[in-house]
Order: C-alpha cells, then structure tokens, then sequence
C-alpha cells in the first residue's frame, strides 16, 4: 500500500491552526433534506477507488491560537445546527425495545471524564471515508466529532478518518500498524466486512484476520475497540447468506476478543422493519452506501454510547475492561 500516506499524530498537530478552520468549514450548498436520499455522484462506483485518509480535531486550545479557535468553534456550532435540521422530518431514535445490559469504554470514557485529550481512529472503508455522504462534514467521524465536542465543549478531541474506499480485512491489515496503532489512540472503531460479502469472500477468513487485528493493537495496551459489521441494504441483502455468517462470525470475534460492538445492520433494519423508513431515506441510490441522513444517525448511535459509558465513569460505577458494548436490540 506505497500509495498511502501514514498519519502522523506530533506532525499534523502542529500543524497551522487554519486547517483546523478548514476542515470544520460547512460545505455551501444546502443540504439534501432528511427524509430524502442524498444523490450520489454519476462519476463514482458503488466501490470508490482508495484515498488517503483524513483527519478532524475538534478543539484546539492553545492561547496563540485562541482566535483561529474561537471561529473554528463558531463553525462547529454551524454545522452542529444544519446537523439538527437533519432530524427534523425523520427523527434519529434508538432501536424499539430499549437497552439491553450497556457495558463500557473504559479507556476513552475515563479520559473524557478526567478531561484528558483523546484521540479516536475511525478505521474501515468508503462508508467510513464517507462515500454518499453530500459534504465531508456529513461523513459518521465528523459527525460523531461534532457530537462528542457539543458535549464536551472544552474537551480535546481528535477524532481521525482511516476509510479507505473498497477495502476489507487484507487491505487493512496493511495499514494497522502505521495509521491505527502507532497513533496510540483511546478508542478505535473498526467498520469491516461489507466488501468482504460483495465480493464473496470466506467470511471465516475475515473474521480470522479481524481477530489478529485486534490482538495487535489490544497488545499495544491503553485502547478500546468498536467493530462496525455491514449495513442493511438492498446490495447487501442480495447476498444474505454471507451477510449473515459476516454479521454472526464478527459478533464472535468480539465476544471472545471482550470488544465492543455496533451491530449496524441490525439498527439499520429496525430502522426500517420497525420505525417504517424507508429504505431510500438512509440508503443512496447505488443501494449500497449510506447518506446524509443515515451517517447521522448511525454516528449519534454510537456517540450517545460513548456518552453513556462516560457517565457510568463519573457516577462511580466500576465497569470492567471487558465488558462488551453492545448496541440494543
């Protein structure tokens, strides 16, 4: 993978202030309204070629700086207010049936509640680089970065995209160590298996290769992991079979590795089987990919559960290391 460029946490936070300003920058078109899909470009395919991964912090709090920040904070709260007209036709609601037993972030939920800087990786492919989303902004980690600092307004938070568009397991498994490992962050979320089942690869072989993923980077010490399974969607769903023992083996690897796990294609479909959206409101249309609207649920899913475990934290509950996250259902 030559191609790639590695990220490099001491070079790019020192970095000018101005980017930061740029990369919180809202697009200027309007956006496509919630209850409606986003249209993708004619140009691209519904497995986009790679591209480097990027990055988002979202709070830098230098004096020099304070300026540049002041503004950049401005745009947060302009993009977080376009993110909630997002919601106003269809509202974003946990899956029906309420909350089975919670566990915990232990790592990045005591470093936000001690107030101590905290870098997340988004590590996957085009749904984690954002493909179908209509601006940068719309992808799940900035969104998910939008959420974490309205909540934490004065938390030093970094929160860095590592999708790289038609990848699975193999690909990634080349790019472990320079842009997740070696950036030493408190949580990484590992969206994986979509392009496996496209592509009818084994998905015993996928999960083997998750698995010693994960061993890596729990080797390196100090970091929760997230696994992100396959979305519910019609190209997905055509290939069910697979989709299944993907969705089943991935579940396994994290029981028996004592990882989290956000069952996406599960919350996708109560999204549609049991809230009654349709599927064109959070699907674009190449069938496959999610838009704006469905990065921004998805992405304040996962948010309310790294909020939550913080609470557990700062209430005194003694939740241990390895516990699963698990989504409801």
């Amino acid at each position: 993978m030559s191609s790639l460029r590695p990220f490099c946490l001491t070079s790019w936070l020192a970095a000018p202030a101005a980017a930061v300003l740029l990369l919180l920058t809202p697009a200027s078109h309007a956006q496509t309204p919630a209850a409606q899909p986003a249209t993708p470009a004619p140009a691209q395919s519904p497995d986009p070629a790679p591209a480097a991964p990027s990055q988002t912090t979202v709070a830098a709090r230098s004096p020099e700086q304070r300026g540049v920040t002041s503004r950049a904070i401005d745009k947060v709260k302009e993009v977080a207010k376009s993110a909630a007209d997002i919601f106003s036709r269809v509202p974003c609601l946990p899956p029906k049936g309420g909350s089975k037993a919670m566990g915990s972030l232990p790592h990045v939920a005591s470093k936000l509640a001690a107030g101590q800087p905290v870098v997340i990786v988004a590590f996957g492919s085009s749904s984690t680089a954002g493909f179908g989303a209509s601006s940068p902004e719309f992808n799940y980690p900035n969104r998910l970065a939008a959420q974490l600092h309205r909540h934490y307004p004065t938390a030093d938070i970094t929160v860095v995209n590592a999708g790289v568009g038609g990848e699975d397991a193999p690909e990634m498994m080349k790019r472990l160590q320079t842009q997740v490992i070696d950036v030493h962050p408190d949580l990484v979320i590992w969206q994986v298996g979509t392009n496996a089942v496209l592509r009818n690869l084994d998905p015993a072989d996928t999960a083997k290769l998750v698995e010693d993923g994960i061993s890596r980077i729990q080797a390196a010490g100090g970091t929760d992991i997230v696994l992100v399974d396959p979305q519910y969607s019609p190209a997905v769903n055509q290939r069910k079979e697979s989709a299944g023992k993907m969705i089943k083996l991935l579940g396994n690897v994290a029981e028996l590795r004592k990882v989290g796990i956000f069952p996406r294609f599960e919350v996708m479909r109560d999204w549609h089987e049991n809230q009654s959206i349709p599927v064109e409101s959070f699907v674009i249309a190449d069938g496959l990919h999610m838009n704006d609207w469905g990065y921004a649920c998805f992405a304040q899913l996962l948010g309310d559960d790294i909020i939550r475990s913080v609470g557990q934290i700062k209430l005194g509950v003694n939740v241990p290391a390895d516990v699963r996250t698990y989504r409801p259902m």
